[in-house]
């Protein structure tokens, strides 16, 4: 396995009875010991239950940050995430990027040996063991571990991932679908904007085991390219978040943002990919193969049995119209799309 550090290594020869007596492990690197994680709170990110325990004020304050605000909506049991925070004399900053691999049931997130994440998709659980300058470090905490552990269990047990904006015109619940760059925050914030609900911006989640089309998503925040001030000058002054996975962005508080109206979740009656790169503004049918195959691609995490209930989950979602939209202003889109959901075509 490749790592981001090589203070982790393979060792074929065992530990000897008298290192693990005392407390080392193969080439002395330090065995963990049980880990006390006295402090305790129950979250529901995007209304799912989730446990976290932890020794450290600083992973508690960091996970208050990411779900604070999320209610309680399903009954499912809850997943459990465990963070454990070490000395690190010689470590004043956080390592580098986690490199991760999956294998069976398991979702490794290995920066150096002191710094790692290990995820029981299959079960629910997961357990990192990570130093006090990561502690100290929000961002980097927040998207690699805390987010990280708790959205892939809970798109391997829970929903299945999409990678769409979730959006209400006229009371129609939307899916706007494309690859990055295709332009699903701006649009669907244009249509907030003009009085469209708003759930989420580019990532959705489908609740598995349903026989609607609910659909959820964060609809707490907008996450925005920096170049979207030259469209939305109400963005002007607002600070770059300087992500450590993807692009820098603008993060906006939806409560900050006057006028707009959101909720948690909407039923999906269409789905619409989107294309800014045509010549001629439209909207033409698509096929439900061609969406479904663009869907399974973000089910890789999930275990082969799981995988399986999204896929059918997904396929029930399908069952409604599939449009492209081509376009290259978005105030026609937000009239093309608008007139689709008062009309049906």
């Amino acid at each position: 396995m490749e790592t981001a550090n090589s203070e982790l290594r393979y060792a074929p020869q065992k530990a000897q009875s008298s290192d693990v007596n005392s407390g080392q492990g193969v080439e002395g690197a330090p065995l963990l010991p049980h880990a006390e994680l006295p402090l305790h709170a129950v979250y529901f990110p995007m209304g799912f239950p989730l446990e976290v325990f932890s020794n450290s004020a600083a992973v508690m304050a960091v996970a208050e940050q990411s779900w604070k605000h999320f209610q309680p909506r399903f009954t499912d049991r809850s997943l459990d995430l465990r963070i454990q925070v070490t000395d690190d004399e010689d470590s004043p900053t956080p390592p580098s990027v986690p490199s991760c691999t999956l294998q069976w049931n398991i979702l490794l997130h290995v920066a150096n040996a002191r710094n790692f994440l290990v995820c029981d998709l299959r079960n629910g659980r997961s357990f990192g063991s990570i130093t006090q300058s990561t502690a100290e470090s929000p961002l980097y905490l927040r998207y690699y571990f805390l987010e990280g552990a708790a959205l892939s269990m809970m798109t391997a047990l829970r929903a299945a991932p999409i990678h769409a904006a979730c959006v209400c015109p006229r009371g129609s619940g939307m899916l706007l679908c494309g690859d990055s760059g295709a332009g699903k925050t701006s649009l669907s914030y244009a249509g907030a904007r003009s009085g469209w609900i708003y759930v989420s911006d580019d990532a959705s989640y489908l609740p598995l085991g349903r026989k609607d089309r609910l659909v959820i998503g964060n609809h707490h925040q907008i996450r925005f390219r920096s170049c979207a001030v030259e469209i939305f000058r109400e963005l002007e002054g607002r600070p770059v978040t300087p992500r450590v996975a993807g692009k820098p962005s603008i993060e906006v508080p939806t409560s900050e943002l006057d006028g707009l109206v959101t909720a948690d979740s909407a039923v999906i009656e269409y789905v619409i990919f989107l294309n800014r790169q045509a010549g001629e503004d439209g909207l033409t049918m698509l096929s439900k193969d061609y969406a479904l195959g663009w869907f399974k691609q973000w089910c890789y995490t999930a275990p082969d049995e799981a995988r399986e209930i999204q896929y059918a989950a997904l396929e029930h979602l399908l069952a409604v119209p599939i449009y492209e939209l081509r376009y290259r202003d978005l105030g026609w889109a937000v009239r093309r799309l608008e007139q689709l959901a008062a009309t049906g075509r």
